[in-house]
């Protein structure tokens, strides 16, 4: 399965609205923790669940710890390539 960062935006976006967290202004290089979206340990925790699950893997569990949307954007990018 080919990850597009359409796909990714999408199911990042989705999750943060669906806990209340996404900020007004979202773009890819906003922040997910201070000064963003403001996602406190246990977010992350579900972030990287909610990954795995619509997308087949992620991030976090590959021992990376993505500050921005576009960096987990990266993560598939380089993942498919």
């Amino acid at each position: 399965m080919t990850t597009t960062p359409a796909d990714v935006e999408s199911t990042v976006k989705d999750f943060l609205t669906s806990i209340d967290k996404l900020p007004e202004g979202f773009t890819a290089d906003t922040s997910l923790y201070a000064d963003g979206a403001e996602l406190d340990s246990l977010e992350t925790a579900e972030l990287s669940a909610t990954l795995e699950d619509v997308l087949g893997s992620d991030p976090y569990s590959a021992g990376e710890m993505p500050e921005t949307l576009a960096q987990i954007q990266a993560f598939y990018a380089a993942a498919s390539a």
